[in-house]
């Protein structure tokens, strides 16, 4: 394994804890004897190209500081590939880091960690989910969520508040969504559901537990159904998700599967908080896709 190791830093991430973020670990990295090269770009996709260009010349890890989107763009050039990821972990949600027992918001201890990871082999194999022509790590989203996500991120006014604003105005014009689906390749199902959430990991939005008990290396997928609930049945149980305890509600079902067809009338999903694109989608998991640089044992 090569001793250089690519640094990939989104600096706006957290308010603009990015930047901040990758001295310290940068410092930690080069005090364990590491060479540490930083990758930038002038955009998402300018940023990408440059990451797989280290990849491919041999890297011997890439380090994506940042939040769960920088970790699910550093996921697209290092999937399938031998090069393991690590993440500094200092975005607004972090739940792939999470789930994965990472430091948060420290990035100093997170850039240690990744440098005992590569010196004493701490390397796991973990499962992706691919759809859309896009690896995801932790959850894919569809429904009530999903269209709370469209409303925000067309919301110009509202700061920090406008997700706040924008569940309240989804949940005046709530009605259930008549989904078509297909688990491991089976007959279709027509359900009316709130939400269906696809989890490779356990939780997104910020700690938000919605595939709680999703395991990252079984091979298989928890999708948690929401069913048909009305606005005030989705009030109380949506605050429970934060702990999981949505999971024993009549209204919830989980199924265990390889692989999902998702389809519904205008409904976007979203893959690690970035949007994957309109319904009809199939997501697949894929064993071992990618190597982590993780906490020992």
């Amino acid at each position: 394994m090569t001793s250089e190791i690519t640094l990939f830093v989104n600096p706006t991430a957290g308010r603009g804890r990015g930047a901040h973020a990758a001295q310290p670990a940068a410092s930690a990295l080069r005090d364990a004897g590491f060479s540490v090269r930083t990758v930038l770009g002038a955009d998402a996709d300018d940023a990408l190209l440059r990451v797989r260009a280290a990849v491919c010349a041999g890297t011997g890890a890439v380090i994506a500081v940042g939040g769960d989107g920088m970790a699910s763009l550093a996921l697209q050039a290092v999937a399938g590939t031998t090069t393991p990821l690590g993440v500094v972990a200092v975005g607004t949600g972090n739940d792939f880091a999470r789930a994965l027992g990472l430091p948060v918001r420290d990035p100093a201890a997170a850039g240690r960690l990744a440098a005992r990871a590569l010196k004493e082999g701490r390397i796991r194999d973990i499962d992706l989910g691919r759809a859309g022509g896009r690896w995801f790590g932790s959850v894919l989203a569809s429904g009530f969520d999903s269209r709370v996500n469209d409303r925000g991120n067309r919301m110009v006014r509202g700061g920090r508040f406008k997700y706040d604003l924008a569940i309240l105005a989804e949940l005046a014009a709530f009605k259930p969504i008549p989904y078509r689906i297909r688990l491991d390749g089976g007959a279709v199902r027509e359900v009316e559901a709130t939400l269906i959430a696809v989890g490779n990991g356990p939780s997104y939005g910020g700690g938000m537990r919605i595939c709680a008990d999703a395991v990252m290396d079984d091979g298989l997928f928890d999708v948690t159904v929401v069913g048909d609930c009305g606005r005030a049945t989705l009030l109380k149980v949506f605050p429970q998700v934060y702990r999981g305890m949505h999971l024993g509600h009549p209204k919830v079902t989980v199924h265990r599967v390889s692989s999902i067809e998702l389809a519904a009338p205008g409904v976007t999903a979203y893959a690690d908080g970035e949007p994957l694109g309109a319904l009809p989608l199939t997501a697949t998991s894929v064993p071992g896709a990618v190597r982590v640089l993780c906490p020992g044992k």
